[in-house]
């Protein structure tokens, strides 16, 4: 008999409830879990809260080994078109603290633990309009509604898009059309998105979660070591890339907000710079 006992593992349960403000959450008796982010019920509207909130659920489900595969979707119309109003005021009061400790330090547990924290198949659903579009986008498998558009829009509130975007737009797109995208704020339609490669499937957003069950069911065909091993092997490149390019993005992207002194993330500021996605333009300027 051993001297120790196992510590236990989240409890599937336990951490619904916990995380119910941020996820609403449903598991198949096989382990497939799906996950719609949210605020209120809707769609996501990023605020520091729900910013280190997903790498905090990252890091459970990768820690719950009854979870054998993610389905990981927005809420509402959109993925993540605006902010939470007064989301971002540690931002405001302390720019300093704001900028490692819920800038930089969890920004980077979000796109880390994605790729590093989970043992499991992921499968990302680009809902609607919305920027952030790494989360969804360096999932291992990406459907996207055919009438979603996403766009990067650092650049366009005056911040350095050097938070995981630029590591997943270039890694995706390669180094001249991410150049684009990060500098423009290029809005990219579905049908650009399966062109470019950014995404494997486009269809109805109505119809997204049940082909992500079709795809889920394949997957779990085969045996759980091969799953979960498979997994590891596909998620190389995107390893090899956060290890490369991750932290020193990020730093500069911090130092930016620093430089220059102010806060950026206001909900008027954001929405009204990504106002040419919603009206179908390519480009703020076109």
């Amino acid at each position: 008999m051993s001297l120790q006992e196992f510590l236990p593992t989240p409890r599937f349960e336990e951490y619904k409830e916990h995380f119910k403000d941020f996820f609403t959450m449903e598991r198949r008796e096989d382990g497939v879990l799906l996950a719609r982010a949210h605020t209120r019920g809707g769609s996501v509207q990023l605020s520091v809260q729900n910013h280190r909130a997903l790498g905090q659920f990252l890091k459970t489900v990768g820690a719950d080994p009854e979870n054998e595969l993610l389905i990981l979707t927005g809420s509402g119309p959109d993925w993540m078109m605006g902010s939470d109003p007064t989301g971002f005021a540690l931002e405001e009061e302390d720019l300093e603290h704001w900028a490692y400790e819920y800038a930089y330090k969890d920004g980077r547990i979000n796109v880390s633990s994605l790729v590093n924290d989970l043992e499991i198949p992921t499968i990302g659903l680009i809902n609607g309009d919305g920027y952030h579009s790494e989360v969804l986008l360096m999932c291992d498998l990406t459907l996207m509604a055919d009438d979603a558009r996403i766009y990067d829009l650092h650049y366009g509130i005056s911040s350095v898009p050097g938070d995981g975007i630029h590591s997943c737009f270039q890694e995706l797109l390669g180094v001249k059309r991410a150049a684009y995208a990060l500098l423009t704020g290029e809005s990219i339609d579905a049908r650009t998105a399966l062109e470019y490669g950014m995404v494997n499937e486009i269809l109805p957003a109505a119809e997204l979660v049940g082909r992500a069950y079709t795809i889920a069911d394949h997957i779990m065909s085969q045996p759980r070591t091969v799953r979960r091993l498979t997994t590891q092997i596909i998620r190389r490149p995107w390893k090899k890339r956060i290890v490369d390019d991750l932290d020193g993005g990020f730093g500069i992207q911090m130092f930016g907000h620093l430089a220059k002194g102010k806060s950026v993330h206001s909900d008027e500021h954001i929405s009204k710079t990504g106002s040419y996605v919603r009206e179908g333009r390519r480009t703020p300027f076109d």
